[in-house]
C-alpha cells in the first residue's frame, strides 16, 4: 500500500514537472564550469522550506541527478569538465567530439548515466542495509589505502609514460598540501598569501588545465582550419554501441554503488576507479584516452550509480555519502525529518516516494540527454574566432563565480599556462587532477591512522589487504604487459 501511495504521489503533473524541471536545471548547473551539484542544490534549498517535504526532496533529487550528468556536456564539447567526476569523461569524450562524434559521445554518456542511475536506485531499494553495514567498517586506515587505490588510476590517464604520469600526480599531491594544516593549524607553502591559507581550490585548476590550456593550444595551432570540429557523422547509437554499454554496465554500476555508499568518496573516485577497471580489463587498453566509447561508459555509469549509493548511508544512518547528499540531509532536517532506521518506520510513504522519485529522475535524464544530443554537437560548428574567446570568457566567469574571487581567476590563468606546457612535455593534466583530488584524502586519513593506532592497520586490516592487492594488480599488470610486448618484439 505504501508503494502504491508513493506512485500516486510521484505521478502527478506537479511532481513530474518538479522532477523534470529540477533535472533540466541540474544539467545546466553541471555543464557550466565552476558550478556544481552542491552549489545548485544549496541555492535551491531555501525554496524547499515553502514546499511539502515530498515536493522539495524530489525537486532536489532531480537537480542532483541532472547536475551529476551535466558535467559530461562541457567535458565532451569543450574539454572543460563541468564537474570533478567528468574529468574521466573528457579523456575520451573530447577526442570523439574532435573527430565529429560529439552526438554519439553525448548519447553514450546519457544512456550510460541513465542505466547506472537506475542500478543505483535498485541497490538503494534492495541492498541498502547490507551496504550501509559494510561502509561502517571503513575507518581512516581503509580510506588511506582507498586513496592509494584511486591513485593507481594514474596508469589509465598517464598515456604511454608512467614516469610522466607519476610526476604529474606528485605535482597534484604537492598542490593539495598548500594551505593550513588540518592537524597543526600551521600554514604550508602560502608564502605569506592570505588567499592561499584556505588552499588551492580544485575548480579553477580544472578549468585552467582543461579549458584555458586548450584555448591556448588552439590559438597557437598552425592549422588554418576555421572550425574546431569536423562534420558530425551520426548522433544515435548503433547496436555495437549498445553492446558496449551493456558489457560495461555491471562492473561500472557495482563500482559506483560501492564507492558511492562510502561517505566522502563520491562520484569522482567512482569514475576514476571504474575507468581504470575498464582500461585494465580491455583487450586493447591503448585506445583509452583517444576516443574510446568504453571510457565514457565506464566513467558516466559509475558516476551516476554513485548517486543511489550515496543515498544509502543518508537514509539509513543519517550520514551523507557526498556533498549533495549533505544538502538533502539539510532539506530533510528543515522539515523535521531525521534520517535513520526510524524514518523507515515512521515515514514509509515518504521513503518509497523518494525511491520512486529518484527512479523517475533517471528517465528525465534520459529524455533531456537524448533531446539535446541532437542539437548540442552544433555548438562545435562555431568558428574558432567566435568559440575560443567565448570559452576563455566562460573560464574566467566559472573561476570567479565560485567565491567571487579574482584570486581564483589568477589560479585558473596560471593553471592554464601550466597545463599548456605540461601537455607539451607529455604530462597529462588528468594525472595532476588525480593527485589534487586524492592528496587530502590520503594525507588526512594516513595521519589520523598513525595518531590513533600507528601505521599497522594500513597493512593488517582485511579490507586494506584486499585494496593493496587490487592496487598492485592495477599497477603491475600494464608494466608486465609492456615488458612482455618488448620481449616479443626483440625475439
Amino acid at each position: 500500500m505504501t508503494l502504491l501511495a508513493a506512485f500516486q504521489t510521484v505521478f502527478t503533473f506537479k511532481m513530474i514537472a518538479l522532477i523534470f524541471g529540477g533535472s533540466a536545471l541540474g544539467i545546466i548547473v553541471g555543464a557550466l564550469p565552476g558550478l556544481s551539484a552542491t552549489m545548485g542544490m544549496a541555492l535551491m534549498l531555501p525554496i524547499t522550506f515553502y514546499m511539502p517535504p515530498s515536493e522539495g526532496i524530489l525537486m532536489l533529487l532531480g537537480l542532483y541527478t541532472g547536475a551529476v550528468f551535466g558535467g559530461a556536456y562541457s567535458a565532451i564539447l569543450l574539454n572543460i569538465p563541468g564537474a570533478p567526476p567528468s574529468v574521466m569523461t573528457s579523456l575520451d569524450g573530447y577526442p570523439m567530439a574532435q573527430r565529429g562524434e560529439a552526438g554519439r559521445a553525448i548519447s553514450l554518456a546519457t544512456v550510460g548515466s541513465t542505466l547506472g542511475g537506475i542500478a543505483g536506485v535498485i541497490a538503494l531499494i534492495i541492498i541498502a542495509p547490507i551496504l550501509a553495514r559494510f561502509a561502517l567498517r571503513f575507518g581512516p586506515a581503509e580510506y588511506t589505502v582507498l586513496a592509494v587505490f584511486g591513485l593507481s588510476a594514474i596508469v589509465a590517464v598517464s598515456g604511454k609514460s608512467l614516469a610522466r604520469g607519476f610526476a604529474g600526480a606528485a605535482l597534484g599531491v604537492l598542490l593539495s598540501t598548500v594551505g593550513m594544516d588540518n592537524f597543526t593549524n600551521v600554514s604550508r607553502f602560502t608564502f605569506g598569501s592570505i588567499e592561499l591559507m584556505s588552499g588551492i581550490n580544485f575548480i579553477p585548476v580544472v578549468i585552467g588545465l582543461f579549458g584555458l590550456a586548450e584555448v591556448i593550444a588552439q590559438i597557437l595551432e598552425t592549422s588554418k582550419e576555421g572550425v574546431i570540429t569536423r562534420t558530425i557523422n551520426r548522433l544515435f547509437l548503433s547496436a555495437s554501441d549498445f553492446g558496449k554499454v551493456l558489457k560495461g554496465l555491471v562492473p561500472a554500476s557495482l563500482i559506483g554503488i560501492v564507492i558511492g555508499v562510502l561517505p566522502g568518496a563520491g562520484g569522482t573516485i567512482a569514475s576514476i576507479i571504474s575507468y581504470n577497471h575498464a582500461m585494465q580489463s580491455s583487450k586493447d587498453p591503448e585506445k583509452f584516452g583517444t576516443g574510446a566509447p568504453e571510457g565514457i561508459i565506464a566513467a558516466e555509469t559509475a558516476n551516476n550509480a554513485s548517486v543511489g549509493g550515496a543515498m544509502v548511508p543518508l537514509l539509513t544512518l543519517g550520514v551523507p555519502g557526498s556533498s549533495p547528499a549533505a544538502i538533502l540531509l539539510g532539506a530533510l532536517l528543515i522539515h523535521n525529518l531525521r534520517p535513520g532506521p526510524m524514518l523507515f518506520t515512521t515515514q514509509p510513504v515518504l521513503i518509497n516516494t523518494i525511491f520512486v522519485g529518484l527512479l523517475a529522475a533517471q528517465f528525465s535524464l534520459l529524455l533531456w540527454g537524448l533531446a539535446t544530443a541532437r542539437i548540442a554537437p552544433w555548438i562545435l560548428a562555431v568558428r574558432k574566432e567566435m568559440m575560443l574567446p567565448t570559452i576563455a570568457v566562460l573560464c574566467v566567469i566559472g573561476s570567479f563565480a565560485l567565491k567571487n574571487s579574482f584570486f581564483d581567476v589568477g589560479i585558473m590563468l596560471v593553471s592554464g599556462v601550466a597545463g599548456f606546457f605540461l601537455n607539451k612535455l607529455g604530462v597529462k593534466p588528468g594525472t595532476v587532477i588525480l593527485g589534487l583530488i586524492l592528496g587530502p584524502m590520503f594525507e588526512n586519513n594516513l595521519r589520523s591512522t598513525i595518531e590513533i593506532s600507528g601505521a599497522a592497520p594500513i597493512f593488517t586490516s582485511p579490507i586494506c589487504i584486499v585494496l593493496w592487492v587490487l592496487t598492485a594488480a592495477m599497477v603491475l599488470y600494464p608494466i608486465c604487459k609492456m615488458f612482455r610486448l618488448r620481449k616479443c618484439g626483440t625475439e
